[in-house]
C-alpha cells in the first residue's frame, strides 16, 4: 500500500536505492524501468515531430552550438547544466544504442545511454569549458554506472558532433586526469543519433506535478530531491573532485 504523505513533511528516502527503487518500477519488469507518470501520449507530438526532424540525423550534422553528454540520471545532468550561463536549453534523451525510437521502457536493452542534449551560446561558454564543467558533475572513475544507478545505461560518455569537438573533449579529459592524478574512464564516443526522452522526463527536477512513489504522492521536484540525496550523487562527486567539484551556478536572471 502506498501511504499518503503529509504535504508539510519533508521527503526522506533511504540511501543506496537506485532511481527505480525509489520512484517505482512497473509491474512485470525486473530491476528497471518506468518512473511513475505512466504512458505519456504528449511524446507523440510535438516530441515525435522533433525526433523526426532532428533526432533522426547523426549528431555530426547538427548545429555547432550543441553538446551531447551522458552522466548517469539525465534528470540530474539536466538540472546541473541548465544552471550554467550561456546554456540555452537542455533536453533529456537517449543515444549510443542500436535501436530506433527508444523509449524509457526499452532504451537500455537497445544499448543506449541516458544523455542530455545541451544547446549553448558559444560566445558565453565554450564547448571545452562545458565539457570541463560536466566532468566535475560526475564520478569519472566509475565505468559501471553512476552512484546508485548501475549498468551501461547510466555510464558516462561524451558524444562529439565532429572531430573538433572530439579533440577538445579529449584535451579536457587529459587536463582533468592530470588534476586528479588518476585515469578517467569517461569515453569520447563516435557521433550518434540523439532521441528525446518522453515529455514527463523533461524538467523533472523542477516539476510541481504530483506523482505516486513508493512513499506516497509527492511533487516530481520533491521526488527528484529525495532520489538525488538518497543516491549519494553530490557526496560522491565531492569525494572524487574535492574542491574542484561542481557546485552549481545560478542562471542569469534567476
Amino acid at each position: 500500500m502506498f501511504q499518503r504523505r503529509n504535504p508539510s513533511s519533508p521527503v526522506v528516502f533511504p540511501s543506496g536505492l537506485c532511481r527505480d527503487q525509489l520512484i517505482g518500477a512497473p509491474s512485470g519488469k525486473t530491476g528497471r524501468r518506468q518512473l511513475s507518470g505512466g504512458p505519456d501520449m504528449k511524446r507523440l507530438f510535438p516530441l515525435a515531430l522533433f525526433a523526426a526532424v532532428t533526432a533522426s540525423m547523426p549528431l555530426a550534422t547538427a548545429q555547432a552550438e550543441t553538446a551531447v553528454l551522458a552522466g548517469g540520471c539525465f534528470w540530474c545532468v539536466e538540472s546541473d547544466l541548465e544552471k550554467l550561463p550561456g546554456v540555452r536549453d537542455v533536453v533529456s534523451g537517449y543515444a549510443g544504442g542500436e535501436t530506433q525510437n527508444p523509449t524509457y521502457k526499452n532504451y537500455d536493452r537497445g544499448g543506449h545511454r541516458e544523455v542530455v542534449k545541451v544547446d549553448f551560446d558559444e560566445t558565453r561558454i565554450s564547448y571545452a569549458d562545458l565539457v570541463g564543467i560536466f566532468l566535475r558533475t560526475v564520478d569519472v572513475t566509475d565505468a559501471g554506472g553512476q552512484f546508485c544507478d548501475r549498468g551501461h545505461a547510466y555510464s558516462t560518455a561524451i558524444y562529439p558532433l565532429d572531430e573538433t569537438q572530439a579533440k577538445q573533449a579529449k584535451a579536457e579529459i587529459a587536463k582533468a586526469e592530470k588534476l586528479l592524478g588518476s585515469n578517467i574512464v569517461t569515453p569520447v564516443e563516435a557521433p550518434a543519433v540523439f532521441w528525446p526522452a518522453e515529455d514527463y522526463h523533461q524538467g523533472y527536477y523542477k516539476s510541481q506535478v504530483r506523482t505516486l512513489t513508493r512513499f506516497g504522492y509527492v511533487t516530481r521536484a520533491d521526488a527528484y530531491k529525495g532520489y538525488r540525496k538518497g543516491c549519494g550523487r553530490d557526496a560522491r562527486v565531492k569525494a572524487v573532485w574535492g574542491g574542484e567539484a561542481f557546485k552549481g551556478l545560478p542562471k542569469a536572471g534567476s
